[in-house]
């Protein structure tokens, strides 16, 4: 992925294998482009909780982050709720995170946005 691309317009490659997983320093470089969201599981993913007025603005942004994991085909794992989601992006394929990770993290930002 190249640097001058923002992350929000870059797209996700298939990725398998650890050579894929990000080194520290490479998701210490990423996380401030990505605001918000927080490396959990010992840094193997990121996680950012997104909160609703209510149970419909929750579902429609379920539904358009669920059109964007496919379009990318790469698919979070959410916790759904009344008024919030709780989005969790990993690479299960190279064992944390990758750079897809980062990208979907920006475009879920931009559907807020």
């Amino acid at each position: 992925m190249s640097d001058l691309v923002p992350l929000s317009q870059a797209h996700c490659l298939p990725r398998r294998g650890s050579e894929h997983k990000l080194s520290e320093a490479r998701v210490r470089e990423l996380l401030p482009e990505v605001p918000g969201w927080e490396l959990i599981e010992d840094g193997h993913a990121l996680s950012k909780t997104f909160d609703f007025k209510n149970y419909y603005e929750t579902m429609a942004f379920v539904n358009a982050l669920a059109y964007l994991a496919h379009r990318e085909d790469h698919h979070p794992d959410l916790g759904v709720h009344y008024n919030r989601c709780v989005v969790r992006f990993s690479t299960h394929d190279v064992g944390g995170l990758s750079e897809n990770d980062f990208i979907c993290a920006a475009k879920t930002e931009a559907l807020i946005d």
